[in-house]
């Protein structure tokens, strides 16, 4: 019946004089809510139908980072077939590739790395999908980020901190963090580059008393 309802819907088009159909507010409502219901048929019958696949709600949220934001890998498959923008981004700045990547969910990155994810379009802190990835330990997307051929591995944010910083200063220095900087570092990141204060990660890890972080960064030769 929802489907029927959504279909209904869509007969409300205008067209332009080019015969191209217009969407309604009503229509595109219906796209949105579908999606963040996670409604698959509705929405795939509303995109057959010519529904806009890059439509956003009133915070810029397109359609795919509304699916993002639910880890809903089936929607945003759907979505990335018809065409959806891996990098939309929203009034805070975040796309569906950047918001995965700081969540954690590694089947999402996957697919955005697969269809067109732009390295050089950042967040709100003009940071990378991988700096919020390492602050949070999740350990899966940042091996695969920083195994990502041309991904920015040592990009600095607007507080002057790489990936490695965050994994040191913003991390509890626990194993989990101690392999994120182990895969950082065997990505051939540079350990050498420091904070705006002139501090660098493996003075960090010394002065928070992170051993195991600390042994990783001094075996990096010349250090």
């Amino acid at each position: 019946m929802l489907t029927l309802l959504f279909l209904f819907s869509f007969t409300l088009f205008a067209s332009c004089h080019t015969g191209t159909p217009m969407q309604t507010p009503a229509a595109q409502d219906a796209v949105i809510n579908a999606v963040v219901k996670r409604n698959l048929n509705v929405v795939a019958a509303a995109l057959k139908e010519g529904a806009d696949v890059n439509a956003t709600d009133h915070q810029k949220r397109s359609l795919l980072l509304l699916a993002t934001h639910n880890n809903d890998l089936k929607m945003a498959q759907l979505l990335v077939a018809h065409g959806a923008d891996v990098n939309q981004q929203d009034m805070l700045k975040d796309s569906p590739f950047l918001y995965a990547g700081a969540a954690g969910y590694t089947d999402l990155v996957k697919l955005f790395l697969e269809n067109g994810v732009r390295f050089d379009v950042f967040n709100r802190y003009n940071g990378s999908a991988l700096i919020p990835a390492c602050e949070r330990g999740h350990l899966e997307v940042v091996r695969l980020l920083a195994n990502t051929k041309g991904f920015p591995v040592d990009h600095v944010n607007r507080l002057g901190w790489t990936a490695l910083m965050e994994a040191v200063v913003l991390g509890d220095g626990s194993k989990t963090y101690v392999q994120v900087v182990q895969t950082l570092v065997d990505a051939g990141c540079d350990v050498s580059i420091p904070d705006k204060d002139g501090v660098t990660a493996l003075q960090h890890a010394r002065n928070r008393g992170y051993t195991s972080i600390a042994r990783v960064l001094e075996a990096v030769p010349g250090k």
